[in-house]
């Protein structure tokens, strides 16, 4: 079926599942080290996270802690009891033979981000990392298990089936990943496996209430596959239907080099696992008596997406692009603030010349800073341009103290060395030229040397005009104003 006709007779219903390992120092139950960069395999590992016998786990509080932060965020609520249980699953990267997880009574139930409620967040334990390695000569094959990986503590969440299109679902994970990354529980890093995501998938024909046959496809692990997995899923359900077919409830794998899903194995169900309390873990009260102060930590949760975003397009007036990059980069924003902060005391406090002003500063964040950090491989943190020097080179392009051409030059001096813009300007000369019988004498020596661009203007070729203000330009070093440069330009051919 074609794509459009699908989404004329079809209505996708999709329900997401959410997976982000914590940034705690050490594992879920034992005292290793969580560390996602370590290469080299199976150092970080104890007798407890290899499944020993005798060993017993011992809470992270940590998680919890971090659970607990990522629901008081999304508006969730907070049980005041829980506990783990035991699912019976066979993980041959987790030597257990069972996974330690939630069911029944989860640390944080409801919720909504993007308009998609949320049924809930738990915690559990991660498997291991299976490594599938292949002979030089293609015919023998092994697979080698690395366990730093096993019993590393993952977050799931799992949402309503809310979504309605793989654009929404792409949007929700990424608006997700920001807020795991805002409130410091996960570095949410999808190309290291720190997020996976998992899609229930189901279609019905528009205008229906029931709901249809639900295929998950799994492990999808980057924002581009989440919204291409889902439509090809859900062209797939459609031309199944229209043919006849009956689908089946199914678990399929995206395969990110063909584009396709592949089925993988029946949908198991909750019974399938088998889950009962943990009986090595007693439960746990989240109450400020033993030491879980809700309330304490919803005053202390630091400035949302959704609520920077409001603020930034509100305040500084930047335009949605702009207010998106800021709201993805929070360390640039951050640095964008303070640079306004002083750039402020500058303008001439009407509204729009202010406006202006923000916006130039945003611009120049944005496009010539963000670039020089790139050339470098600094982080913003580290380089040496400060905000307040950041401002005053935004206060002498504003002002048309120097020109965008020179500004350019002294960013990267600035980059350099740390140095002030006005020292810059200053000892090497490049205070913009406004002095009208300056730059008259200079456009009447371009006019002479070039009097064919001069001929072709006076003919009506206006175009002609912007090379001899190129001219100008170069011979004054990008000291000149630029605009009057061309008034001055015009008078004189005119």
């Amino acid at each position: 079926m074609r794509e459009q006709s699908i989404a004329e007779k079809y209505e996708p219903v999709i329900g997401l599942e959410v997976h982000a390992e914590l940034n705690t120092r050490t594992k879920m139950f034992c005292g290793c080290l969580n560390d996602p960069l370590e290469e080299h395999p199976n150092v970080n590992v104890c007798p407890v996270c290899m499944g020993h016998p005798g060993a017993l786990p011992v809470i992270n509080r940590d998680a919890v802690l971090r659970v607990m932060r990522v629901g008081l965020a999304l508006g969730g609520e907070i049980t005041a009891k829980c506990h783990f249980d035991r699912k019976n699953y066979f993980y041959p990267d987790l030597p257990k033979g069972y996974q330690i997880s939630q069911y029944k009574y989860p640390i944080v139930s409801g919720g909504m981000l993007n308009g998609v409620r949320i049924t809930r967040v738990h915690l559990e334990e991660d498997a291991g990392r299976l490594l599938h390695t292949e002979h030089a000569s293609g015919k023998e094959s092994a697979t080698l298990v690395d366990y730093n990986r096993a019993s590393v503590p993952l977050m799931e969440l799992v949402t309503e089936p809310d979504v309605r299109s793989s654009a929404d679902a792409k949007r929700f994970a990424e608006e997700l990943q920001m807020l795991l990354r805002y409130v410091w529980v996960s570095d949410a890093d999808m190309e290291r496996g720190q997020m996976r995501i998992e899609a229930n998938i189901s279609i019905r024909p528009k205008g229906t209430e029931a709901f249809g046959t639900k295929v998950e496809v799994k492990n999808i692990n980057s924002f581009r596959a989440v919204e291409k997995a889902i439509e090809y899923e859900i062209v797939r359900q459609a031309e199944a239907l229209e043919a006849g077919e009956k689908l089946r409830q199914e678990t399929r794998g995206w395969d990110d080099v063909k584009n396709i899903t592949v089925s993988q194995r029946s949908k198991e169900e909750a019974n399938d696992y088998r889950y009962f309390p943990e009986p090595d873990l007693p439960p746990l009260e989240l109450t400020p008596e033993e030491g879980f102060d809700i309330e304490r930590m919803r005053v202390m949760l630091p400035e949302l997406p959704w609520q920077k975003r409001a603020r930034f397009g509100t305040l500084y007036k930047l335009p949605t692009n702009q207010v998106e990059f800021f709201v993805a980069n929070p360390r640039f924003a951050d640095y964008y603030e303070k640079a306004a902060s002083e750039l402020r005391e500058w303008v001439d406090g009407s509204a729009d010349d202010e406006a202006r002003a923000m916006n130039l500063l945003a611009n120049y964040l944005t496009s010539d800073f963000q670039a020089l950090l790139q050339q470098k491989l600094c982080p913003i943190e580290e380089t040496l341009v400060t905000p307040e020097n950041f401002a005053e080179l935004i206060k002498m392009i504003h002002k048309n103290e120097i020109s965008s051409r020179v500004a350019k030059d002294v960013l990267m001096v600035m980059f350099a060395d740390g140095s002030d813009p006005t020292d810059v300007v200053r000892d090497q000369g490049l205070g913009q030229v406004s002095d009208a019988g300056a730059l008259e004498a200079i456009a009447q020596k371009i006019i002479e040397a070039h009097s064919g661009p001069a001929a072709d203007y006076k003919g009506g070729k206006i175009n002609a005009l912007q090379f001899l203000v190129g001219q100008v330009m170069k011979e004054t070093k990008g000291t000149a104003n630029p605009e009057m440069v061309r008034d001055v330009l015009t008078k004189i051919l005119q």
